[in-house]
């Protein structure tokens, strides 16, 4: 049976593909759970809209990770914190302390999961942070913490 797929399905296809499948998977599994339609040439040419749309905001997405990647690369960003003596901080700078001040120095809305701390960071001084913004865009930017005055 060909379905047009609704979302996407592991091992089997992504949003907006039309593939072949058995009926009873079809009939059991992705219809009633809302993940397919049957195919018909109504809902193949809304799944060629789909995938235009998708290809289009893929794009977009790349194109404003490698800029903000640009970015944070050069200078990367700075976050103040309490510290005590010996330049530990009271408790650590989180991925989402982070990802507000990526927002703020890029303009660009930073979710916190896309960022990896190798260990939390709860000293003074300049820290390495991962992060990948779009499967494609994945870099490393220095993440300077100063202690609060």
């Amino acid at each position: 049976m060909k379905v047009v797929l609704r979302s996407d399905v592991d091992g089997v296809g992504t949003a907006g593909s039309v593939i072949d499948v058995a009926d009873g998977f079809a009939r059991n599994h992705l219809i009633p759970r809302g993940l397919a339609l049957r195919a018909t040439d109504g809902t193949v040419s809304q799944a060629a809209a789909m995938a235009r749309a998708r290809s289009v905001r893929d794009l977009r997405d790349r194109e404003t990770a490698e800029r903000v990647a640009q970015q944070l690369a050069a200078d990367g960003v700075t976050i103040a914190a309490r510290a005590g003596s010996g330049s530990y901080l009271y408790g650590s700078v989180t991925t989402s302390e982070i990802a507000v001040a990526m927002t703020a120095r890029t303009g660009v809305e930073v979710d916190r999961r896309k960022l990896t701390l190798p260990a939390p960071i709860r000293t003074v001084g300049s820290h390495e942070v991962s992060a990948q913004l779009h499967p494609a865009v994945a870099f490393t930017f220095n993440v300077e913490v100063v202690a609060l005055s």
